[in-house]
């Protein structure tokens, strides 16, 4: 039976490690000097190597050649760690054996002398999975180990585990595999197994990744079987469900333009193709921080990349600002995607706020001015009055703080987005859903408040219509509903409440949890 590729490449000795250098650095070291530590600790997301590592330092520890940074991998110990069958190598799943019995169990058992090896290695993984209680029987042994005894924990979450075991590990933190180095692996692990490849699909797969070796060889594996035996980007593309890039170039080369119809045209020639247009707004977002990027730091585009052409013309044809601006938008229209009536409609919209937003040939404001029934059609772009920048979120929210509103027109202004402004005009925007608040004596508050803060002179014109959702409200109650669900997560994952929910049953209000 064929093996899967994360299996039969996955590293055999240190040399083999992709990305780790630091880590790999530091123990080599160690383990030349025989500056050995009792217990090792493991950090990172998934797929990064740690579990990988802490196999590899089994087998330095207890090679029949003594322990060494370069286990020979012939010796009976080495090839029974490959093989996942030495006997004094105890792997334990943490999520899986989250109770205090079970590591008193392994605890008892590693006062005893290993069987065949020179050290009884205990590998942990998820360990911040572990219960209370757990970890306090953990922590007696960790105080006092039997010299005869290894702790390796490997775990995504450090935070969740007591700073008094954290204390008393030596720490590794294991980073995110650079895209550079993972195309470089399948580019390597691709020709021993003599599949054809192009550099586009492997650079697809290598991205589709997020950093992650071992996600990658498993969607190499599942490319591989998509596209017949070899790589093709058409066929690699519809495995990962990618927007192909040219969409994307032909949008964001339309927005430069200020060119509504094509704009629309292009969504719907994406539409055609049945695409995904939550994965567009991903990819259009990862492809504007690659923009922006690239205009700041041009050689952070390999030269090899197979994009870097497009990339490095669309920083010339995009602003700074343009970037900064599209990017929220793109983040901010993905969020809302599940609200929108269907993916084709919240995409849409999402261009058309961009559009509406972006400053037009002598600064002022494009606006999508064809009817919603003729969207898919054309769009007309209509320009008008002076001269104008875009406003920061933030500045306006500033303003309102300093105006001392209270009462309707407080709430008109808390729920405003400026969207121009010029030394004697604002323009301020709001949702048609708040357009209750837009009776003349509100707007007239607000605009004496203004005038008498920033001149007798000011011009305050008010808009109803899309939204980016930058108002002072929306983004405090982002950052609400950020902190209540960072505190619901808290609470819900924190080992004790896990004890509670699993020995007495029982759930959890998130309503009455309030954050700090």
């Amino acid at each position: 039976m064929t093996q899967v590729l994360a299996r039969k490449w996955r590293p055999r000795s240190f040399t083999e490690l992709v990305g780790q250098e630091h880590v790999v650095r530091a123990l080599t070291n160690a383990l030349r000097q025989q500056r050995l530590h009792h217990a090792y600790l493991f950090t990172g997301t998934r797929g990064v190597g740690k579990t990988t590592l802490a196999r590899i330092l089994a087998k330095s520890l207890n090679c029949e050649t003594g322990v060494t940074d370069a286990p020979c991998g012939k010796c009976g110990a080495c090839t029974e760690i490959d093989a996942g069958r030495f006997v004094d190598l105890i792997e334990l799943d943490a999520a899986s054996n989250t109770q205090v019995d079970n590591m008193r169990e392994l605890l008892e058992n590693a006062l005893y002398a290993p069987t065949s090896g020179r050290y009884k290695v205990y590998i942990i993984d998820e360990v911040h999975m572990l219960s209370r209680n757990a970890f306090n029987a953990m922590l007696k042994t960790l105080e006092e180990p039997p010299e005869h005894v290894k702790f390796i924990l490997a775990t995504t979450d450090p935070q969740k585990i007591p700073v008094t075991v954290l204390s008393r590990c030596l720490q590794f933190g294991l980073k995110q595999i650079p895209q550079p180095q993972i195309r470089e692996r399948l580019t390597e692990i691709l020709a021993a197994e003599n599949v054809p490849a192009d550099a586009q699909s492997i650079a697809l797969v290598a991205r589709a990744a997020e950093g992650s070796l071992r996600d990658a060889l498993s969607l190499l594996d599942q490319a591989i079987a998509h596209g017949g035996g070899k790589l093709e980007e058409a066929s690699t593309r519809a495995m990962l469900g990618a927007v192909d890039q040219t969409y994307l170039y032909a949008i964001l080369k339309a927005l430069a333009e200020r060119n509504g119809a094509e704009l629309v045209a292009g969504a719907e020639r994406m539409a055609e193709r049945s695409l995904s247009f939550e994965s567009a707004l991903q990819d259009l977002a990862s492809l504007l921080h690659r923009v922006a990027l690239a205009q700041v730091v041009p050689q952070s585009i390999a030269a090899d990349d197979p994009d870097a052409a497009a990339i490095l013309e669309l920083t010339k044809t995009l602003s700074a600002e343009d970037l900064q601006l599209y990017y929220q938008i793109a983040a901010q229209g993905r969020a809302e995607i599940g609200l929108a009536p269907d993916e084709h409609a919240g995409f849409m919209m999402t261009l058309l706020r961009m559009l509406a937003f972006a400053p037009a040939a002598g600064g002022a404001v494009a606006t999508a001015a064809a009817p919603v029934a003729q969207a898919r059609a054309a769009t007309a772009v209509a320009t008008a009055g002076p001269a104008a920048v875009k406003a920061d979120p933030s500045s306006w929210a500033e303003l309102v703080g300093q105006l001392g509103l209270s009462g309707m027109p407080n709430q008109l202004a808390l729920r405003c987005e400026m969207t121009q402004r010029t030394a004697d005009m604002i323009e301020l925007r709001i949702s048609p859903a708040d357009e209750r608040l837009f009776d003349r004596p509100f707007r007239e508050k607000l605009t004496a408040a203004l005038r008498q803060l920033l001149g007798a002179q000011l011009r305050v014109t008010f808009l109803a219509g899309v939204v980016a959702g930058v108002s002072p409200k929306a983004m405090t109650d982002r950052k609400t509903e950020q902190r209540q669900a960072a505190a619901v997560a808290e609470i819900r994952e924190d080992p004790f409440v896990r004890e509670l929910l699993e020995d007495f049953g029982g759930s959890v209000e998130d309503a009455s949890i309030k954050p700090k």
